[in-house]
């Protein structure tokens, strides 16, 4: 989650929704959800109040757009970053660390984002489970593909302390030095495929 998505050929529409959610990212990064208004988001996306209720409903729903659209340009990068040609420990560290570094970029927004979400109720569980579920799938899905094998609920506790480790780093200030989790961040993952990573796959399945 560090910069949102950019469309390189934008209809008006979608041009003024992309200006709100960078706007949205801008005035909650240096104000805070709870102090950002409407008016200022609509005042720095350079759009009138009427834009803004064409896209969305309130500020809530606005920055939860953000969450979900910083979330998966971070998800693509972690994809990207893949080589299936390499063992699926070596797939995964590089992955991650793709990833740590595209959150890295974007400090100020990815501690925002990631705390920020934890105030917003059960609609904020949502949208932030929402994305937990598609990095313990990509970690199925990576895992599984070498011919090794990872229970869902292991997937999902290693997204949970991945998550952790990277609030925690916000929390010290170290959220531009997300990249040092790397070690750490493959050593959980490790851990918790460990017990499993010798058995055979079996039906296609889902992290949950």
């Amino acid at each position: 989650m560090s910069r949102t998505p950019q469309s390189h050929a934008a209809s008006p529409a979608s041009d003024h929704r992309n200006r709100l959610l960078e706007a949205m990212a801008c005035v909650a990064a240096s104000q805070g959800l709870a102090a950002a208004s409407i008016a200022s988001v609509v005042t720095e996306a350079g759009v009138s109040k009427r834009t803004f209720y064409e896209h969305f409903t309130g500020k809530e729903d606005c920055f939860l757009a953000l969450y979900r659209a910083a979330s998966a340009s971070a998800l693509r990068t972690l994809r990207d970053a893949v080589d299936a040609q390499q063992p699926w420990q070596d797939q995964l560290e590089r992955a991650l660390g793709a990833y740590l570094a595209h959150l890295a970029a974007g400090p100020e927004l990815v501690r925002m984002l990631f705390v920020e979400i934890h105030y917003l109720g059960p609609a904020g569980d949502q949208v932030r489970r929402e994305v937990m579920q598609h990095l313990a799938d990509f970690m199925l899905q990576t895992i599984d593909a070498d011919g090794a094998s990872l229970p869902p609920e292991m997937a999902v506790a290693a997204v949970g302390g991945i998550h952790e480790l990277i609030l925690l780093a916000i929390e010290r200030g170290e959220a531009a030095q997300l990249n040092r989790l790397v070690p750490a961040a493959s050593e959980v993952v490790r851990r918790l495929a460990g017990p499993h990573a010798g058995r055979k796959k079996g039906p296609p399945k889902r992290a949950s």
